[in-house]
Order: C-alpha cells, then sequence, then structure tokens
C-alpha cells in the first residue's frame, strides 16, 4: 500500500531526505569551503557529536515510513566518512526500497566505486567545475587535477551507474568560459551534464548577485554552438530544468535557484550530520533530532516531530531572496549538504 504524502503549508509533498554524513572535506572549493574561513584551526564535528550509522538507518526508515523515496548521502564531502558502505548496506535495506545516491568530489581511489555499488548505492553524481586543470585546480584551492575525477566519473559509468551526473557549479569571471567545453565533453549518454547557479548558501563564500551566470545566458551560450530541446520534468519537484542535445540521447539540466526559483516544488529535506533537520537549503536554523534518538524517543515519537516540523513548513528563500536576506548567518552548505 503506497504511504499517504506528508505535506507542508503550500501543499509540497516530503520525497527527498538529504543526509550529510560529515562536515569535513578534502577540497576547500572557494564557493563552499574557502580556505580562509575553513582553516586547519577551523573546529569540525567531533566524532561523538556525529549521527552513527544506526541512528541515522534509524531516522532515514522513519522517513521512508513518512513518503520519502529518495536519500541522498552528501556532505561536506561524504567519503571522507570512514566504511560509509557501512551505511549504505542498511539504508538500501529499508522498506520501500529508498533510491540511494551520493554527491561526492570524485577524489578517492577507484576500488571505492564497487564496494560502493555493491552495498546498494543506487546513483552517483559528481562535482566537477572545469575540464581546464589550472581553472580546476583554483577552484578546489587543493590543486587536485581534473584527470582524477574525470577517471571516477569513467570508471562510474563502467560500474553501472549511468547516467552519472556532474554537477558544475559556474561563477562569473571564473569558469564560465569552460561552459562550451563541458557541455562538449559530456555530450553522451553515460552522463548527464547539470549547471548550477552560484548560489548564496551560508555566510562565509562572499556570494555577489554579480557572481551569478543566469541560465538563461547559459542556454545562450550554449546554443550558439549546440542545439538544445527543453524536456519534460521527470516527477514534480524535479530540480533542474532539462535539455536534449542536437536531438541524441545525451542530457543537460540547468539548476536555477537564484534566476529562476523553483520553490513551490520543493520536496527535499536536509539531514545535518550532527542531526538536525532543516528544511530549506538556505535555512537559518534547524531542529535537533539527535536529542530525540538519544534521548529515548520511539519511532512514533520521532514522526510525531517529523509530521510536526514538515507540516509547519513555508520555506520559500528563493523566491523571497532580497539584499538583506543574502546576508543572513546561513548554515553553510557544507555542514547540510547541497
Amino acid at each position: 500500500m503506497q504511504t499517504p504524502s506528508l505535506e507542508d503549508t503550500l501543499g509540497r509533498a516530503l520525497h527527498d531526505l538529504r543526509i550529510s554524513v560529515t562536515d569535513r572535506c578534502n577540497f576547500r572549493c572557494t564557493y563552499c569551503m574557502p580556505k580562509e574561513i575553513f582553516d586547519r584551526d577551523h573546529a569540525f564535528l567531533p566524532q561523538p557529536e556525529l549521527l552513527t550509522f544506526e541512528e541515522i538507518t534509524r531516522l532515514a526508515g522513519v522517513f521512508v515510513s513518512l513518503g520519502a523515496r529518495k536519500l541522498r548521502l552528501t556532505g561536506g564531502e561524504p567519503l571522507m566518512r570512514r566504511d560509509l558502505e557501512d551505511l549504505i548496506a542498511p539504508l538500501s535495506a529499508l522498506p520501500g526500497a529508498p533510491d540511494i545516491a551520493l554527491t561526492t568530489n570524485g577524489s578517492f581511489p577507484l576500488e571505492r566505486i564497487h564496494s560502493l555499488k555493491a552495498a546498494g548505492l543506487k546513483r552517483m553524481t559528481v562535482s566537477l567545475d572545469s575540464l581546464d586543470d589550472a581553472v580546476f585546480k583554483s577552484m578546489n584551492d587543493v590543486g587536485f587535477p581534473v584527470a582524477k575525477v574525470l577517471e571516477w566519473i569513467e570508471e562510474s559509468a563502467r560500474a553501472g551507474f549511468a547516467p552519472v551526473k556532474v554537477n558544475m557549479v559556474v561563477k562569473r569571471g571564473v569558469n564560465e568560459d569552460s561552459l562550451l567545453p563541458m557541455a562538449r565533453y559530456f555530450n553522451r549518454p553515460e552522463t548527464i551534464l547539470r549547471f548550477i547557479e552560484y548560489m548564496d548558501v551560508g555566510a562565509s563564500n562572499g556570494w555577489r548577485m554579480d557572481d551569478v551566470v543566469p541560465a538563461r545566458e547559459i542556454v545562450q551560450r550554449l546554443s550558439a554552438e549546440l542545439p538544445l530541446e527543453p524536456l519534460d520534468p521527470n516527477y514534480r519537484g524535479e530540480v533542474a530544468q532539462r535539455y536534449r542535445i542536437g536531438g541524441g540521447p545525451a542530457e543537460i539540466g540547468l539548476v536555477t535557484s537564484v534566476t529562476q526559483p523553483f520553490c513551490g516544488d520543493c520536496s527535499r529535506a536536509r539531514l545535518s550530520a550532527d542531526g538536525k533537520l532543516f528544511t530549506c537549503l538556505f535555512a537559518i536554523g534547524g531542529t535537533d533530532f539527535k536529542a530525540l534518538l538519544r534521548g529515548g524517543a520511539s519511532d512514533e515519537d520521532l514522526r510525531a516531530a517529523i509530521t510536526g516540523v514538515w507540516q509547519k513548513r513555508a520555506d520559500r528563500y528563493s523566491e523571497l531572496r532580497t539584499a538583506q536576506t543574502t546576508n543572513l548567518p546561513k548554515v553553510e552548505m557544507s555542514f547540510i549538504g547541497g
């Protein structure tokens, strides 16, 4: 029997749960974890403060019972969490067979791809902001080369994760010249390239509207060489606007949170590594579920708490964004995932 949808004040159903398993990352991307803020003295969460895999699995199971069908593991960099496969296996075995996905920077030994697949991972998303080695190294700010990420993408496709999603954050004056080279390279059915407008997540990346390359401009740049055919969404609440390239099998997407907000269909909740539930990527605060888990709450208690948070949800940050709200002390993306 299908689980009834849990809806918020705007009629948006809870379908997706983003689970941050760590706030740590081995990159220092300038738009997410700038080195000036996240330096060697930065205080990351100590291990006891993180949700255990058992706690994550239990809480995810309650979300699934309330209608969540997609579980995405994020960070920070989720593969910085040791033995992540030991979390994926029980998640993939939850009743209802939820879709388990992972977002990674692809900087780890290729053997991990196969162990992740064996554990039950269904989908792979890889972050890559340019094919130009100098540009990419500058953006990840740890000198990591493009070639290694491309190897991860290719091996992921061979391992059965095709199509592999490739996320490119586009920032004015930094990597917009990489738009066409990226579209040419990933013009194939094994991958789906997604261009993401640079967003004002958190309070440490120095975001300015002038740094945003609007989706309309991205489409114009690509269309000058590659014919784009708009595609219908796969489902209500899909993040990316979809296009087919040149009538062939390859697909690209655009994530337009800044210039063309999609709050009206947002179906995503976010769980931080220390067990706080956030109902918006641009949230200022969250609800502490770790305290409930470690305080003896039953599954029914957790269901009631999640229901109470979601049914009161009214978030529309991207639709209401102003010069004042962009300066609010929002939670960092590395803390709650993208």
